[in-house]
This record gives C-alpha cells, sequence and structure tokens, in this order.
C-alpha cells in the first residue's frame, strides 16, 4: 500500500485521497509520509546552497 502527503488537508492519506496533483509521494509507510513537509524543506535548502544549481552569479 501507498500512502501520500496531501497538501490541502495537511494528513496522511492512502492511495485513494485527493487528486495526485496535490499530494507528495507515493511513500511506503505512514511514517514517512508524515516526515515529507520537512523532507521537501530539506532538500529545498540543500539545492538553494548547492553550487552547482546557484545560477545567482550568472548574467541575464
Amino acid at each position: 500500500m501507498a500512502y501520500w502527503f496531501c497538501l490541502t488537508h495537511q494528513a496522511v492519506e492512502p492511495d485513494a485521497g485527493c487528486a495526485h496533483a496535490e499530494r507528495l509521494g507515493p511513500y511506503q509507510d505512514e511514517a514517512a509520509a508524515q516526515a515529507a513537509l520537512e523532507r521537501a524543506r530539506a532538500r529545498s535548502e540543500a539545492w538553494d546552497h548547492d553550487p552547482r544549481w546557484n545560477d545567482a552569479d550568472l548574467e541575464d
């Protein structure tokens, strides 16, 4: 069974939940789905400081 984190309801849902466009996942268990937002925040923070993805030095 797959679990998803619903961004609309801020809750873990099974496959038969909201539309996939409103969810993060799928995850193998409820605990992983519950941690989805923290995982996304951590990844975004890492990417913001990754020089391979930092294009602030590029000229327009």
